[in-house]
């Protein structure tokens, strides 16, 4: 009967670690045999000084050797299986070295001096500037922002926001900023040539208006000449002029529809002068920004604002699914120009950075707390057998060389502490 295929087996990744280790002790074992051997030898000489200073280093070596041995042990395991009190000390004390470890990170590495030192070389403006400023990361990134702006939506309450932007929007507008921000709106409205749009719009809506309410219009200007001339004049010249005033009006309104009339020049100058008022008049501008202010506080501003966040969330629900939506779009090119920011504003990525740094410090000491739970909670519910042996697998080979040091440690200090004794007091007991 034929044998099933044998399944390969996975490679120890420790195998040479694990070689390694045994090199090694193999190494300090025979040194320590070597030097037993050689005490063991030295009984055959012929009694001399030479032959019980060899004795003596021999002896000190093999202490030594033995001794190291035990340490060595000792930190892993029972020396020969003998629960001996305080070996097997990584074993026994394995939570205890969990704690102890994570409160030596968490206040010896994570420090302030470390964080700010590791901020400052790593710079984190540069790296934002320049995932920000290539479009490859920034689309992705756009995406799972828009994906997530659904949930972000829900997590808000649409009353809470409604106040919230409602409290908001009156400090913006009335704050110091508020008219330099409406001077630069102005200017951008005028170098794109959008003021005119809006003057269009406004020459358009006034000609509507008097198309619709032309009858009433011209009751109402029979009705004050006859209030102003008498009853007879308004019988008799009444219709007439408010025909007249409303014809006049009209032509007046033509007369402004092209591009290059009086009227828009004037209202082209009137802009700008308003413009240049907002930037150098503190007056006008702390006048601007209490209107606003107060124009934003109505209550019926205010329901209007709600009305628009209403429409704004709906809107965003709807299109963040979309990836090749408004929102997609918008939140790329937000990112893109905060990349073009940093690239050309040294300044901001000053501040950036300032930012990260104090925020990150500021978070520190709750952080050190959890770090230092987290690890030991780690080391904790390691298996025992298992962390003992990947530690002594990291730190064994440089245990054995604490063997082999204390082996011919012992053996030089041995003969030398013979040597001297002999020196002083004459034949000392080898």
């Amino acid at each position: 009967m034929p044998h099933p295929p044998r399944l390969p087996q996975a490679e120890d990744p420790e195998i040479a670690l694990r070689r390694g280790l045994r090199r090694h002790r193999a190494a300090a074992t025979g040194l320590l045999a070597g030097m037993g051997g050689l005490l063991l030898g030295s009984y055959a000489l012929p009694p001399s000084y030479a032959t019980d200073l060899l004795q003596a280093a021999a002896k000190a070596g093999v202490v030594g050797g033995i001794a190291d041995w035990f340490a060595v042990t000792a930190l892993f395991r029972h020396p020969l299986g003998l629960p001996i009190p305080h070996t097997a000390i990584i074993p026994m004390q394995k939570e205890r070295l969990g704690a102890g470890l994570g409160r030596f990170v968490a206040n010896h590495v994570f420090t302030e001096a470390e964080v700010a030192r590791v901020l400052a070389r790593l710079d984190l403006a540069s790296v934002l500037r320049d995932w920000f400023s290539d479009p490859d990361a920034v689309q992705p990134a756009a995406a799972a922002l828009s994906r997530a702006m659904p949930r972000i939506l829900a997590s808000l309450e649409d009353g809470r926001a409604r106040r919230l932007l409602g409290r908001l929007l009156p400090r913006i507008a009335g704050g110091p900023g508020a008219a330099r921000v409406l001077a630069r709106a102005l200017t951008a409205l005028i170098e794109g040539g959008r003021h005119q749009e809006v003057f269009d719009l406004a020459i358009g809506q006034l000609k509507t208006v008097l198309v619709a309410k032309e009858d009433q219009l011209q009751a109402a200007i029979a009705a004050r000449v006859r209030a102003e001339g008498g009853a007879l004049v308004g019988w008799i010249a009444g219709a007439g002029i408010a025909r007249r005033v409303l014809s006049a009006l009209n032509a007046e309104l033509d007369r402004v529809q092209p591009g290059d009339s009086d009227l828009r020049a004037a209202f082209e100058a009137w802009i700008r002068g308003e413009i240049a008022r907002l930037e150098t008049d503190p007056e006008r501008a702390a006048a601007v920004g209490r209107a606003l202010r107060d124009a934003l506080a109505h209550p019926a501003v205010a329901a209007w604002l709600g009305d628009i966040w209403g429409r704004l969330r709906a809107a965003l629900e709807a299109d963040a699914t979309n990836p090749e939506g408004r929102t997609v779009q918008a939140l790329a090119g937000a990112l893109g120009n905060l990349g073009t920011m940093l690239a050309e504003d040294p300044a901001a990525r000053e501040r950036l950075n300032r930012a990260a740094e104090r925020a990150l410090i500021a978070l520190l000491p709750r952080a050190r707390t959890q770090l230092s739970e987290f690890i030991a909670s780690v080391v904790r519910g390691w298996d025992t057998a298992t962390v003992t042996e990947r530690i002594e697998l990291r730190v064994g080979r440089d245990l054995q060389y604490v063997r082999m040091n204390g082996t011919l440690v012992g053996f030089l200090v041995g003969g030398t502490l013979f040597a001297l004794l002999t020196a002083l007091f004459g034949r000392v007991a080898v």
